[in-house]
């Protein structure tokens, strides 16, 4: 699993990312949180998936590269939307994949909040 270095993540979560990177990794119960992950699949930009799929022991996570963490479904949703208006404003067309891989070379580390 990957995390972007520059995370989108919900105001209320920002205290808590540590740990919460902790528990997806140990598949610890989260209810009601969700990564936003680059997609695997190519006509596809993102996903949104539960922790709650992420903790079944068959799921594939050692190639998701996580973007964003959000409380709520709907919150989700509106993160993604806002990931893809932010790649959008800033290169003219909506390659995520390549604008997060670019991004994720640079040095500075920060969490990016969402409201």
């Amino acid at each position: 699993m990957i995390w972007y270095r520059y995370l989108y993540a919900d105001e209320e979560l920002t205290r808590k990312i540590k740990k919460i990177k902790w528990k997806i990794r140990h598949n610890a119960g989260q209810w009601n949180l969700y990564v936003i992950a680059l997609s695997n699949h190519p006509s596809n930009l993102l996903e949104i998936i539960s922790t709650v799929e992420l903790m079944q022991k068959g799921y594939p996570k050692d190639h998701l590269f996580i973007v964003g963490l959000a409380k709520g479904y709907g919150r989700a949703e509106e993160l993604a939307c806002q990931i893809v208006t932010e790649v959008y404003a800033h290169t003219g067309n909506f390659d995520v994949k390549d604008f997060v891989k670019k991004k994720q070379k640079q040095k500075n580390r920060q969490v990016r909040l969402c409201r």
